[in-house]
């Protein structure tokens, strides 16, 4: 089994990564991986990726911009 990511723009539209991937032994060390180059990927073109096992989508599109919470409101 080999886990890989699919890297997209917001619209689904694959593109490159900027940062070459390889295929990960385990679901873990796949996203361990895109944890520690999300902001590369980001800035290289990619809003979006796909985690895949072999040919099955396991999850995605998860988004690869930071949410931005809210303030809570003064009372």
């Amino acid at each position: 089994m080999a886990w890989t990511w699919r890297f997209e723009k917001s619209d689904g539209t694959e593109v490159p990564p900027a940062v070459q991937p390889e295929e990960f032994a385990t679901q873990g060390d796949a996203e361990s991986w895109v944890g520690e180059v999300w902001k590369d990927l980001l800035a290289g073109g990619a809003d979006q990726v796909v985690l895949f096992e072999d040919d099955t989508r396991i999850y995605g599109p998860m988004s690869l911009h930071e949410e931005t919470a809210a303030a809570p409101e003064q009372a």
